[in-house]
């Protein structure tokens, strides 16, 4: 009663390079594969046949927000033990290939299967399954992993790719069927050592790998009923026929002979519909001519989502910061003083990267703590630059890539078959390790959204640490494509952190947040890092740099003896003061916290008085209490 879904994987074949990379040829392939299967006479009432990308495209917020939950809770380490399905060792693995068993893993969740049919060969994708469904708490899938065919040369596991005569394809002549069996490895004992493969390949022990006996106990026993007739007898057993053959009662000749006879009867149907069928006939021509073609991979694919409304002028991008479950007004003063640096007649950009977030496990990956973050920050960024603000294109990537996700995808897996995972790592900012399989998703996600900008008459990408590396991968990417490359533009940090980098546990008490009532701000400002006379690290007089964009000047108070009240108009005055100690600490710190509260106190109001912002901040308060409720645990 049950329905078998045949799983066209179009995209899977991308990823492992498959036809050179050519998505038309895979795409061809697949439905030379369907009609194959339609020719031997397969029951087509109980079968569907999906196509990858297609039900991928058509439900892309589902598909990919489940990829990259099981990205992110499986480990680097764990992924590659599934290299076995690409045939590639784990030093020889390109990104793509990192998300081909996490994609095959989703694929069990998205078709809701009850039973993965699969072979043994991706028998450690299917078991990286139901390791998620232990680390999520639902229904494990039941996994049945049936035998791979041995080759026919000696000693192989499975057909080797390399070698055409190692198997039989369905389009064979009966001479081609003929000489294959003929020349198969045919021993009567076991012979030689096997390799680790072989091992790893086997369901049930077999020493002898026998190419011609594995032929007839899964093809010819494995139908139902089945009698095999050589030499005048009749055996109704695999194991029958298998012991005549060892002690000599079937020669090989003989077992040959008869295997040439029934493989041929059986690829029979299938060679008619090739031949007689106008569809498949052109189908199968195409593919015979490719095979003899030298199907080099094709890297430079400049495939990419195309933004819309488009980009009519050069932009200047600004990546916003990721989320955290405070909003530093650091964060707020920094996005805002990258993008003050456009020369004029670009157009500002700030893309947020709500996707990747999730990815790489920001706040929890819970999508609407993001959100509240983001939300919080724009509302830092409007609230103290409106007019500049009127003028930035605010770009959600998640929306972005909804809106064209089969280019942007595939922009992003023709990324991952041109990195290696060293590439990857050099595109993390320098206290980053590559330990999770979501980071390789999250640095092809931003290549792919470097890409999309590209189609920008001109792009210009401003940022600090976090970003610069990223985006100087992507910057290799857009050329390896043959498209005009971005520029970088990197931008020292601020220092606004209230205490020396090591210093301070908490971050919240360490960084002036953007929801700071006053007496938090002043409490903050009277323990800042603020030694007399030491301007290289100051954050007090960061900070007033930072002002003075805002209000032109700082009034600093102070008693009579000690100078009296100074409005400073110019920062450099400011820090030659302090540097002489004709300004102490203790003036400083005052006057900045004063001036932090002016400058808040109307983002304060909002955050009182709108729904949403209460929202926003809920969401990230939430967040807090569940995580200190699981520290507690």
């Amino acid at each position: 009663g049950g329905v078998f879904i045949f799983w066209v994987a179009d995209w899977f074949a991308l990823m492992n390079d498959k036809m050179g990379g050519d998505l038309e040829k895979i795409k061809a392939v697949g439905q030379y594969f369907i009609e194959v299967w339609k020719a031997t006479g397969m029951d087509m009432s109980k079968v569907e046949f999906r196509w990858c990308s297609d039900d991928i495209n058509a439900h892309a917020k589902e598909y990919w927000g489940q990829a990259l939950d099981i990205a992110r809770k499986t480990t680097l380490a764990r992924v590659k033990k599934c290299c076995q399905i690409m045939g590639r060792g784990e030093d020889k693995l390109t990104a793509a290939q990192i998300m081909y068993p996490v994609l095959q893993s989703t694929d069990i969740f998205f078709l809701k299967a009850d039973i993965c049919q699969l072979g043994v060969d991706q028998r450690k994708v299917n078991m990286l399954a139901r390791d998620y469904c232990d680390a999520v708490g639902r229904r494990k899938p039941v996994v049945l992993s049936h035998h791979m065919l041995y080759g026919l040369a000696p000693g192989q596991a499975k057909m080797s790719k390399s070698n055409p005569d190692s198997a039989i394809f369905m389009e064979d002549s009966a001479a081609d069927i003929e000489r294959k069996i003929r020349k198969a490895y045919c021993p009567t004992k076991p012979e030689g050592t096997r390799s680790q493969e072989a091992d790893d390949m086997q369901l049930v022990k077999d020493d002898l790998m026998n190419p011609c006996l594995d032929y007839l106990q899964h093809i010819l026993f494995g139908r139902p009923d089945y009698q095999f007739e050589a030499g005048g007898k009749v055996y109704k057993s695999f194991k029958d026929a298998k012991a005549a053959f060892l002690s000599g009662e079937i020669s090989e000749t003989v077992l040959k002979d008869r295997l040439v006879e029934e493989v041929n009867a059986l690829v029979e149907p299938v060679r008619k519909h090739f031949a007689e069928d106008p569809f498949a006939k052109e189908l199968l021509g195409k593919i015979t001519q490719w095979k003899k073609e030298t199907l080099a991979p094709v890297n430079n694919s400049a495939t990419r989502l195309s933004p819309s409304p488009p980009f009519e002028s050069p932009i200047f991008v600004v990546f916003a910061p990721r989320p955290t479950e405070i909003v530093p007004l650091e964060a707020v003063v920094s996005v805002l003083h990258r993008l003050r640096q456009a020369p004029i007649g670009s157009q500002r950009v700030l893309w947020l990267e709500d996707w990747t977030a999730g990815a790489l496990n920001c706040i929890g990956a819970v999508d609407d703590a993001i959100r509240g973050f983001y939300d919080l920050l724009l509302h830092g960024l409007r609230g103290l630059a409106p007019e500049l603000m009127d003028n930035v294109r605010v770009c959600w990537q998640g929306e972005m890539i909804l809106s064209g996700p089969s280019c942007y995808w595939i922009s992003a897996i023709n990324a991952g078959r041109r990195c290696n995972l060293e590439q990857i790592r050099s595109s993390f900012a320098p206290d980053e390790t590559l330990e999770i399989a979501s980071q390789v998703f999250a640095a092809l996600m931003h290549i792919a959204d470097v890409l999309a900008l590209t189609n920008a008459p001109g792009v210009v990408l401003c940022c600090d640490a976090q970003h610069e590396n990223a985006h100087r991968l992507a910057v290799t990417q857009c050329e390896a494509c043959g498209l005009t490359a971005p520029e970088v533009k990197a931008v020292a940090p601020l220092g606004l952190r209230l205490q020396p980098a090591g210093q301070g546990t908490v971050e919240a008490d360490v960084n002036v947040l953007l929801t700071d009532a006053a007496p938090d701000v002043n409490r903050k400002l009277k323990k800042a890092f603020c030694m007399p006379g030491n301007t290289e690290a100051c954050p007090p007089l960061a900070w007033a740099a930072c002002l003075m964009d805002f209000s032109k000047e700082l009034l600093i108070r102070r008693k009579p003896d000690d100078g009296g009240d100074k409005t400073y108009a110019d920062h450099a005055a400011l820090v030659d003061d302090f540097a002489s100690s004709a300004l102490h600490p203790g003036d400083l710190k005052p006057a900045i916290a004063k001036a932090l509260n002016d400058l808040a106190e109307p983002l304060r109001a909002d955050l009182k008085g709108k729904d949403a912002l209460k929202k926003a901040l809920k969401e990230l308060d939430k967040h807090i209490k569940s995580r200190n409720a699981k520290d507690k645990d």
